[in-house]
């Protein structure tokens, strides 16, 4: 018997006759160069759907980077930089003074992070790896031809889209200086002659319904087209993460939406509802905004614990540990997500509330624990490959732990007071939202890569791209858990000379950072030039993307998959695609079908 047949999952009859038919892979061009643009344009292939999502995706990243180091550059010295004679300072006043309005430094500094801050949050970090990893894997995973609403997904693509482009194009009237929070009063009163900022608050309420549809799909998806054989617990954890936040995509979106417009109201037709001036509360918008911006963390969040799932098993070669634990911990934390957006007021809310709250942020730390722990237990006495995706999974759990822990002090009231709104805050939450989503997504575009493309990249230069990254990320962020310990304020474009060191320290480690970046793109670049081809199972997997060709075809199976293992269970089955010889399988359960 074949491995295909052997493991799979696939048929070994043929009722419809079409045994040896192989149809080209979903990159196969459908004709000349303007044909395949068309086809690429209206496709509702979910697979090129979500190749077009990882690439807007990565440019928004490189714009919201950009912004990045424009701010770490004015915080190299404790006074003016981005306003300054040199390149960097006129780079800064064409991009940031279109209408000749700025009136010093600081004004370039708060429209650069808060470009940052609004592109990486809405624009990269919540569609990062649900809507481009798994809008690709998804299906395949559950052994499905595409999505349940095809035709939905592409319009999700065209809404991101069309939010990203009314959201940048603030930047043509000179940016937005509100902060990415857009917390009220400032932003309903600042440049109150401007469109720009009503264009970015209308760019992220476009962008909310990308998130809720893609969401809705997903959720069909998981409950309806499973491939026979597959029932809850035989589906990969990268599924039931994606799963589990898309119930937060589709209950908590629609608030930021809501919120967005009523601020618009204001802003526009001065109806009174954030600003005291006009009857209005601040404190509401507040409790409006972490609604939603607090489970869009889990958003976030999930999808990457869910590749860090798949990666560790996969490159250990083990089963995953405590895979119901980890299965139900997501849904653990989608639950505890609306519960605990208060810890973000703790210096605007009463004390009773505050304490409430408190004690609530506290049941977060145990279903993300319960991952760690299981996930440090399915790397003990396994088979590790130290190679790109499982280094990027080591520096995930280092980082994130990092992120974690250091919330326990934010989440506590009596220490909270003194580090809110200091530079601990800013490192705290960039380890948990670049060092656990970015880095898991970066991870995870290594893991895939092979199988999406059909090219193999050069290993050496995607471990030493994450050497530098790793570097880079630390020397950036950890040295602001210091700055915030001794009291340097976030968001201040000016401060103390005693603060200069260890700022310099942050730049110079952001210089690193977006080398490892640039390394990794001339990595992926020159694979799809000049790469090798991939094989169908590059890592030794076992779960369904792995029983098909690198690239897929395009409708990702021949047959109907049918499902006879876990996708873990390495114990019991060989990968598909793979020599025998170097899997060894021990301890087989004569029970289970092979």
């Amino acid at each position: 018997m074949s491995t295909i047949d052997q493991h799979s999952q696939m048929p070994s009859h043929d009722p419809h006759g079409h045994a040896g038919h192989h149809e080209g892979s979903y990159l196969t061009p459908v004709g000349g160069f303007w044909a395949t643009v068309w086809d690429w344009c209206t496709t509702v292939d979910h697979k090129k759907i979500g190749v077009m999502y990882l690439f807007a995706i990565l440019f928004m990243f490189f714009l919201g980077g950009v912004a990045a180091l424009l701010v770490r550059m004015e915080l190299l010295e404790p006074v003016r930089v981005l306003s300054d004679g040199s390149v960097v300072g006129q780079f800064t006043r064409a991009l940031f003074d279109a209408d000749g309005t700025v009136a010093d430094h600081n004004n370039y500094y708060n429209r650069a992070f808060t470009l940052h801050g609004a592109i990486m949050t809405f624009m990269v970090i919540v569609p990062s790896i649900p809507a481009s990893l798994g809008n690709f894997f998804l299906p395949i995973m559950l052994g499905a031809k595409d999505v349940a609403f095809p035709r939905l997904n592409l319009l999700s693509w065209y809404i991101y889209v069309f939010g990203s482009v009314f959201a940048v194009a603030s930047i043509l009237g000179g940016g937005v200086d509100t902060g990415w929070t857009f917390y009220t009063p400032y932003s309903t009163t600042t440049d109150a002659d401007h469109w720009r900022v009503v264009f970015m608050i209308i760019g992220v309420f476009i962008l909310g319904f990308s998130s809720i549809l893609t969401g809705l799909n997903f959720i069909v998806t998981v409950h309806k087209l499973r491939a026979p054989g597959m029932g809850w617990f035989d589906m990969p954890l990268f599924v039931w993460a994606l799963y589990s936040s898309a119930i937060i995509q589709v209950l908590a979106t629609p608030v930021i939406g809501i919120t967005m417009m009523l601020l618009i109201a204001e802003r526009v037709f001065k109806v009174g509802i954030f600003d005291p001036v006009l009857g209005g509360d601040p404190v509401l918008y507040q409790h409006f905004f972490w609604f939603y911006s607090h489970p869009v963390v889990y958003i976030m969040i999930l999808p990457g614990m869910g590749v860090i799932s798949d990666m560790i098993a996969v490159h250990s070669h083990k089963h995953i540990f405590g895979y119901r634990a980890i299965a139900f911990a997501s849904l653990g934390i989608t639950a505890v997500s609306f519960l605990v957006w208060g810890h973000h007021m703790f210096t605007s809310s009463g004390e009773l509330a505050a304490a409430i709250f408190s004690a609530l942020t506290f049941l977060v730390a145990i279903p993300t624990a319960i991952k760690v722990f299981n996930w440090i237990a399915t790397l003990y006495k396994g088979n590790i490959s130290l190679n790109t995706p499982m280094l990027y999974t080591l520096s995930f759990l280092f980082l994130f732990s990092i992120g974690g822990l250091t919330g326990l002090p934010l989440g506590a009231l009596a220490t909270d007071l003194h580090l809110h709104d200091s530079y601990f805050v800013v490192a705290h939450f960039h380890y948990v939202m670049m060092g656990g989503t970015i880095i898991a997504f970066v991870g995870a575009i290594h893991h895939w890569w092979p199988k999406m493309f059909g090219r193999m990249y050069n290993e050496a230069g995607g471990i030493l791209g994450c050497i530098l990254v790793f570097i880079g990320f630390n020397m950036t962020f950890f040295t602001q858990f210091i700055l915030g310990t001794r009291g340097m304020p976030r968001r201040y474009a000016t401060y103390l000379t005693e603060y200069q060191d260890l700022h310099v320290i942050s730049t110079v480690g952001s210089w690193v950072l977006a080398l490892g970046f640039l390394v990794h793109l001339l990595v992926f670049a020159h694979s799809l030039v000049a790469g090798r081809k991939a094989p169908p199972n590059p890592w030794g997997g076992i779960s369904l993307e792995w029983e098909v060709e690198s690239p897929p075809p395009l409708h990702n199976f021949h047959h109907e998959p049918i499902v006879k293992h876990g996708p873990y269970d390495f114990e019991h089955v060989v990968p598909p695609h793979c020599d025998p010889a170097e899997y060894p399988v021990h301890e087989r359960d004569p029970n289970r079908a092979h």
